[in-house]
Formats: structure tokens, C-alpha cells, sequence
């Protein structure tokens, strides 16, 4: 169940804002937790690790939307690496203030597809970046990947699907998303952790890894390195986005 952000928050271009989060959902019937565990320590990532649920492991990043693992990776690198490393199926997903929803899709170290709802929201985004849906053609290959092939049409439908900023958040397409997959639904609400995420996981079950290292120790020494990656942005969803006119073509009419 998505649990929508206080109200009275406003966005920059209007209506509510909401969470910002990440998550890796890595189809693990062939990675063994430990290997999983392992290359995240590798990674120095920074988040938790959900106990497999119906073959499929959740890695939810801290901070979700921003640098979660050394050498500047956000969720979506993370991604890319874990599927290499263990050869699994995965979809990373990043969701930035509830405005904008990035996906992409692994197959081991082969990259199936990637999309982004509003590639404008990236922060260094200029303003001739467009705001509309990209990469919602690539629904088949995504559908296709986690064996919901059937599924192809309504997926590409919800992926190019224009949201109205002022009454929809991007955590309700990415809800719709993971249930055409068959992926954990509770992902939507991971921004609630430390905290109980709703129809998720106990919090006692999940390991949690600062700068790849458990433990309360962990806490204290992983507090330089957090400080230091929230000085940066991980790299945008894509890195060429298209771009359109900037309005202001009137001016030398």
C-alpha cells in the first residue's frame, strides 16, 4: 500500500511532493544471500537487503535517490553490478521526489532496457530537457525478462502514461508496474525505513549495510562517507536526453 507524503509540502511546479527511493529487485533463485551480501560489502553499498520472498530479493539504497555505493553509484549502478556479479535477472528503480520514476532492466551484465518518466527532473537537467515519458517502447523486453509476456501491452500503457503532477505520484506507477511483474509491491513504501514499511518485511529481518559493513560500529565509521556522498548526484537515468524547444524561439520572431 503507497502511503502519500504529508500534505501542505509543495513541489516546484506544483502540487504535493513525495519520497524519494531506490530499490534493486534481483530475481535471486540462482544467487545465494551470501554472494549477494558479498558484492554489496564490495560495493561499500550503503542500505538494506530484504530476505527473499518468492525468488526475488529487494536491496533498498540509503539515501535511496542519491550516491549509495563508492565510486559515485546510485541504485541504478548498484543494479548493474549485482546482476553481473551473481548473473541474475533485475530491475533497479529509483523514484526522485515522486516526480519522476527511473527504470532499468538487467539480464546478468546485459542491459535490457531503461526508462525514465521525466527525464527534466534530473537535478542538473537544463531547461530544453523534455518532461515527457521515455523509453515506454521497451515495455515488451521488460515484460519478456521477468516472464509476463502477456503483460507487454498494459506495461508500455502505464510506462507512457503522462501523470497529472498535481493528483498522481510516480509511486503509484511503479506500484502498477511491479504488480504486472509479479514483483514485491511493498518497495513503493521504502522510504518509510528505518521505520516499518507497510506490507513489507519485519525490520528485524532485514541486514542492514553501511558503507558495506554491519554492525553498530558500522554506524559510526560509515558517518564521514555518508556525509561525503550526500554531496553528490548519482549519474541520470540517461545520459543523452532528448530535448526539445525551449519556448523562447518568440523572442527573436
Amino acid at each position: 500500500m503507497y502511503m502519500p507524503p504529508p500534505a501542505g509540502a509543495e513541489s516546484e511546479i506544483g502540487g504535493p511532493d513525495g519520497f524519494s527511493y531506490g530499490a534493486v529487485l534481483l530475481l535471486t533463485d540462482a544467487a545465494p544471500s551470501a554472494q549477494v551480501e558479498e558484492a554489496l560489502a564490495a560495493m561499500r553499498f550503503s542500505g538494506w537487503i530484504a530476505p527473499a520472498e518468492d525468488g526475488v530479493t529487494v536491496i533498498v539504497g540509503d539515501p535511496g535517490d542519491g550516491v549509495v555505493a563508492a565510486g559515485h553509484r546510485g541504485i541504478v549502478e548498484v543494479g548493474r553490478e549485482l546482476a553481473a556479479a551473481t548473473g541474475a535477472r533485475a530491475l533497479a528503480a529509483r523514484v526522485r521526489r515522486d516526480r519522476q520514476l527511473g527504470l532499468v532492466a538487467f539480464s546478468g551484465a546485459d542491459e535490457v532496457a531503461r526508462y525514465d518518466s521525466d527525464p527534466s527532473r534530473e537535478p542538473d537537467a537544463d531547461r530544453e530537457v523534455i518532461s515527457e515519458p521515455v523509453g515506454a517502447e521497451q515495455a515488451p523486453a521488460i515484460a519478456e525478462l521477468f516472464g509476463r509476456e502477456e503483460a507487454a501491452d498494459r506495461l508500455e500503457e502505464i510506462l507512457d502514461d503522462e501523470l497529472d503532477p498535481d493528483s498522481t505520484f510516480e509511486s503509484e506507477r511503479l506500484r502498477d508496474v511491479l504488480r504486472v511483474l509479479g514483483l514485491p509491491e511493498w518497495v513503493v513504501g521504502a522510504a518509510h525505513l528505518p521505520k516499518v514499511v507497510p506490507t513489507g518485511p519485519s525490520v528485524a529481518s532485514l541486514v542492514r549495510l553501511r558503507a558495506g559493513r554491519r554492525g553498530a560500529l558500522a554506524a559510526v565509521t560509515a558517518w564521514p562517507v555518508r556525509r561525503l556522498r550526500a554531496r553528490w548526484n548519482p549519474a541520470p537515468i540517461l545520459a543523452e536526453p532528448p530535448r526539445g524547444s525551449s519556448g523562447d524561439e518568440w523572442m527573436f520572431l
